[in-house]
């Protein structure tokens, strides 16, 4: 009889250990995380007239995971905290916990993901922009 507990106590944990596919895992989240930083890097170089060499995305922690849909297709927001570490010409910058919300959507097919941002369109109306990741 115990031993049918601690089996049955067993699947329960383990089946808990399952990462739902249609859920965006960790690594996918630093690469939406890395296509908006890119966008933002290449504005601010401009503007600040800095040589950011690249950025290191680490300690990746996701508090919040809530499902939606846009457009008809399934999509999640998420939020957390990171450490960013931005390489420049002549020193490295380091911003720890710094937060972050992304949007994202698994394509129809099941095989990619996008990062989803609303943008306001040439009419001034708020619309979804996808950007795939890869």
């Amino acid at each position: 009889m115990v031993r049918l507990i601690v089996i049955a106590v067993m699947v329960v944990l383990l089946s808990g250990c399952n990462n739902n596919p249609l859920t965006p895992t960790n690594g996918l989240v630093k690469k939406a995380i890395a296509i908006q930083l890119e966008q933002t890097q290449q504005q601010l170089s401009k503007q600040l007239d800095l040589n950011v060499k690249g950025f290191d995305i680490k300690h990746l922690a996701i508090k919040q995971l809530k499902s939606q849909t846009v457009n008809t297709l399934p999509a999640y927001e998420v939020k957390g905290t990171y450490d960013l570490s931005l390489k420049l010409s002549k020193r490295q910058l380091t911003q720890p916990k710094k937060p972050f919300e992304v949007y994202m959507q698994l394509q129809k097919e099941g095989k990619t993901w996008r990062l989803l941002q609303q943008q306001k369109n040439s009419e001034g109306e708020t619309a979804w922009y996808s950007y795939l990741i890869q």
